[in-house]
């Protein structure tokens, strides 16, 4: 049965059409067509938790369900990962100089 998640990074979302039973490692060679980083230079995570999802580990292994949002990171310089960045939608929503909101 197909599902889809959410890849998030800063202000861009990712629609991920898979299965269950695909990996993790199988996710980042999806997403290495969209954002020409390699895999092994990506991390996926559970942004309300904080968990790293495993490469070796099913989705369904690590209860991701469809409509789930994951975090994607990508390497720095050097081993490091950057931190997760994710922009949500009422952080576009400020007031404007005049203190009135939008």
């Amino acid at each position: 049965m197909d599902m889809y998640i959410r890849v998030k990074r800063s202000k861009t979302t990712y629609f991920i059409r898979c299965k269950p039973s695909d990996k993790v490692l199988d996710i980042k060679q999806k997403l290495q067509e969209l954002i020409d980083q390699p895999a092994n230079d990506q991390r996926l995570s559970l942004p309300d938790t904080g968990d790293i999802l495993e490469d070796s580990k099913t989705l369904a292994d690590q209860k991701i369900e469809t409509d789930a949002v994951v975090a994607l990171t990508l390497r720095k310089d050097g081993n490091e990962f950057e931190e997760v960045n994710i922009v949500r939608p009422n952080d576009f929503y400020q007031p404007n100089a005049e203190g009135a909101s939008w």
